[in-house]
């Protein structure tokens, strides 16, 4: 094990950094439907909201590449045997993921999102363990994201919650949560020749291109830009950029469930922050709160528990 390996896969380096990311991508959540608000997209313009996506995602590219260029002291430029992995990573990471998303996102509540998209921890420790066989499925991998799930189930569920589901809301959300699962094993298997971060910037440029030439060809608009929409589009672009970068630079050196278990964080994290942003957070009760982070943290260490005695 090399030094970079022995500092990425430390434990206080992994919490630090996944804690970093699972704030960023919580703060998501309410920024999406703020934005949306802002920019004036209503939930039936799929096309506004692909628009808007990859808006976002190109921003995050150029910022990716930008602040990796200035860490590395040169121009980050992928191998030539990277583009067609840079092909593959954006269609799962960023095009499908992100399109099922947002229009998903649209059609649903903020928290009903936040349960559904916890989902892909299980599908990324299937997918890596059972497709992809670079880690192996035990029990108390399944215990411990089982263990998190009814974390983030507990701090969504009321007395008075919606349990109604339709395909355009909850199913693109689930098909989101898969496709991310792929995107986190793709990225593990990438970055073993190839800087996490420029796979992470370049997928997003091209991904983001994609979804932007696809929102306009079919009608989508961006029907009011002011201020304050620019600064959430630019914060929504930053999240990526530096959340994805990092989580990329963990998934090179750990195994995927060590590092895709802790995305049980995200709900936690995004219900917190919708209730202080948007109205539908109002069921975040104290106790809930306190309850559901001891089941994920629970959920967190079972899956690590062999990983941190070697710490």
């Amino acid at each position: 094990m090399n030094n970079k390996e022995k500092k990425f896969s430390s434990l206080p380096i992994v919490l630090g950094m996944t804690m970093i990311c699972c704030l960023l991508w919580g703060s998501a959540f309410p920024c999406i439907k703020i934005g949306y608000k802002l920019f004036e997209i209503p939930s039936g313009e799929s096309f506004s909201q692909i628009l808007f996506a990859g808006t976002r995602f190109f921003i995050a590219g150029i910022m990716a590449v930008l602040m990796g260029s200035a860490g590395q002291k040169k121009l980050l430029i992928p191998k030539k045997e990277s583009v067609p992995r840079i092909f593959i990573l954006s269609l799962f990471q960023t095009v499908l993921q992100y399109t099922f998303f947002y229009i998903g996102l649209a059609n649903t509540t903020g928290m009903k999102s936040s349960i559904i998209n916890a989902s892909n921890v299980f599908f990324s420790i299937l997918a890596a363990s059972l497709i992809f066989h670079q880690e192996k499925l035990g029990i108390r991998k399944i215990f411990g994201c089982l263990l998190g799930f009814s974390g983030v189930v507990l701090i969504n569920l009321t007395a008075k919650a919606d349990m109604s589901l339709k395909f355009s809301g909850e199913g693109l959300i689930l098909i989101s949560a898969i496709s991310h699962a792929f995107s986190s094993a793709f990225t593990k298997k990438f970055t073993a020749d190839e800087n996490p971060v420029t796979l992470s910037g370049y997928q997003f440029i091209f991904g983001g291109l994609v979804m932007i030439i696809t929102g306009l060809i079919f009608g989508g608009r961006l029907h009011d830009i002011s201020f304050s929409g620019i600064i959430i589009l630019l914060y929504l672009a930053f999240i990526s950029a530096a959340a994805f970068s990092l989580w990329g630079i963990l998934l090179k050196y750990n195994p995927v469930s060590r590092i895709s278990v802790f995305g049980f964080m995200n709900p936690v994290f995004g219900v917190i922050l919708s209730a202080v942003f948007l109205s539908e957070g109002s069921t975040a009760e104290p106790w809930r709160v306190t309850v559901s982070l001891i089941l994920v943290v629970l959920g967190i260490v079972t899956v690590n528990i062999k990983t941190m005695r070697n710490n």
